[in-house]
């Protein structure tokens, strides 16, 4: 007699979240920055991915109109750089009333102190007193409803944002010792401490559409050309025989993403010794940019066709999320006796 082979059944996979808040087309600093990682995270774990909306209104609640558009053209580029909905759950946060509802009953136990005392509160308060609202004030309580709504055990952050994780954990910590303490509801997430490539704008400073210096995921080849073409360089260099440094110069910190080690070299060692122009320096970037690039387009190109199918993948992972939403909050009304 043969014997049966025993069937191990897989343990389920960690569940990572993580959000965008939406504004709009998505620039090259996004997707090196968070979204590349996302890609790569979505076949190792259960992750739940959402559009930020509410977070948007936070600091941006006197510009609706450009709130839906916002929301479509993000998704686009998420589903564009390789985000799989039959592997990631991507939602809206507007469409889900249940986190709206986790964020009240968290805040009936979590000190005010705790959202005040947030270096961000404080310092965006004073450059700008139309953000001393109670829904900036309280944004990282929403956050951690967003979190903790979905029990994720990760979230990936970079180490100046691993404080927001933190937060988070306090606020289960103190839910859990109140209600629960016996048999704990809400676990206390980790921060994922992923690598994440910083790009700097055009300009030098941080890529942003604040700044005006973005090249966004799906800008045209002659557009992308143009806009390195005419970045600043180091400004030591006025004439093309005057020798650089590169570390002065905008356009080393692309080489350094998008150029292997010998066309470093080569950039490098031009540049201090005059044995290039910035623009033959610029050209391998601009070619590595386009090339990048190009199946982004192709990809955007048959979504941005068929909108409804973009509607509709959002419909289902917004579904998706609500099952396991509405079950963590029935727990925590058990738990806090309103389970009538």
């Amino acid at each position: 007699m043969s014997e049966q082979a025993t069937h191990i059944p897989a343990a389920p996979r960690q569940r990572v979240l993580s959000g965008m808040r939406p504004t709009g087309a998505l620039h090259l600093g996004h997707y090196h920055g968070a979204l590349k990682n996302w890609v790569r995270l979505q076949s190792d774990y259960d992750c739940f991915f959402f559009v930020a909306d509410w977070h948007a209104l936070t600091t941006h609640y006197q510009s609706k109109e450009v709130v839906e558009r916002n929301v479509y053209d993000m998704v686009v580029d998420w589903l564009a750089a390789g985000l799989d909905p039959e592997q990631a759950t991507l939602f809206i946060q507007s469409r889900m009333p249940e986190h709206a509802e986790l964020f009240t009953l968290l805040a009936m136990s979590t000190p005010s102190s705790w959202l005040e005392r947030m270096p961000s509160y404080k310092d965006q308060v004073e450059k700008n007193r139309e953000l001393a609202t109670y829904g900036f004030l309280g944004y990282p309580l929403l956050q951690s409803a967003d979190i903790l709504i979905y029990k994720a055990a990760l979230v990936p952050v970079g180490e100046d944002q691993a404080a927001h994780v933190e937060v988070t954990r306090e606020v289960a910590r103190r839910f859990n010792n109140i209600y629960c303490a016996e048999a704990p509801i809400l676990p206390e997430p980790q921060a994922l401490l992923t690598e994440t490539s910083r790009l700097g704008g055009l300009d030098g400073r941080k890529m942003s559409k604040s700044y005006g210096n973005t090249i966004a995921m799906r800008d045209a080849p002659a557009l992308v050309e143009e806009k390195i073409r005419t970045m600043p360089t180091d400004p030591q260099r006025v004439r093309r025989g005057d020798p650089g440094d590169p570390q002065r110069c905008p356009v080393w910190e692309f080489h350094q993403l998008y150029s292997d080690a010998g066309t470093q070299a080569w950039a490098e060692a031009g540049c201090k010794s005059a044995g290039i122009g910035c623009l033959d320096c610029k050209q391998p970037v601009i070619d590595a940019i386009v090339k990048e690039q190009a199946p982004w387009r192709a990809r955007a190109d048959e979504f941005l066709a068929n909108p409804k199918h973009v509607h509709w993948i959002v419909e289902v992972g917004t579904e998706r999320a609500r099952a396991v939403a509405r079950k963590t909050l029935r727990e925590v009304r058990a738990a806090m006796g309103l389970a009538y």
